[in-house]
């Protein structure tokens, strides 16, 4: 690990410790040059599992992308960061227990909007507005009226 002040490249473990119920583990490391300490995350390398998208293309599937569109879709919501992490992980470990190659796109896109829904309707419908493509503001109001109904 380099050290994010100076470069470093040695530095010794002070102390490690299992996170995310153990999905990944958390190491507190300090830089042999200058001291600093700082943290690092070690979680199992998964094997190349592909999205399919709509249009028939394969992508690697992107844990980084997931909350990346996650994040955008809570922006400016009373939503904790950990809560969206969680989300994150669970949908990461739903996609991997069910899925050895290759997940739908579709399959991917509901999980993250039931998790949404369950968090926050206004992600949910901001996450639905992209996700299906929604051409006028007719489709939000179809889209609110379903989540209504549901109350």
């Amino acid at each position: 690990m380099r050290c994010p002040r100076c470069g470093g490249q040695d530095d010794k473990v002070v102390d490690s410790r299992a996170s995310r119920e153990g999905a990944t583990i958390r190491r507190r490391r300090e830089c042999i040059k200058c001291g600093h300490r700082f943290t690092t995350y070690e979680e199992i390398e998964r094997e190349n599992l592909m999205v399919l998208k709509r249009d028939g293309r394969h992508e690697e599937f992107s844990k980084e992308k997931l909350l990346a569109g996650i994040r955008k879709a809570c922006q400016k919501r009373p939503i904790s960061p950990k809560v969206i992490e969680d989300l994150v992980e669970r949908i990461v470990e739903d996609v991997t227990d069910k899925y050895e190659r290759e997940v739908p796109g579709e399959v991917l896109g509901k999980m993250v909007m039931d998790g949404l829904r369950a968090i926050d309707e206004v992600a949910y419908v901001r996450f639905a507005s992209v996700y299906r493509r929604f051409q006028e503001a007719t489709d939000f109001v179809q889209e609110v009226r379903k989540l209504e109904a549901r109350q």
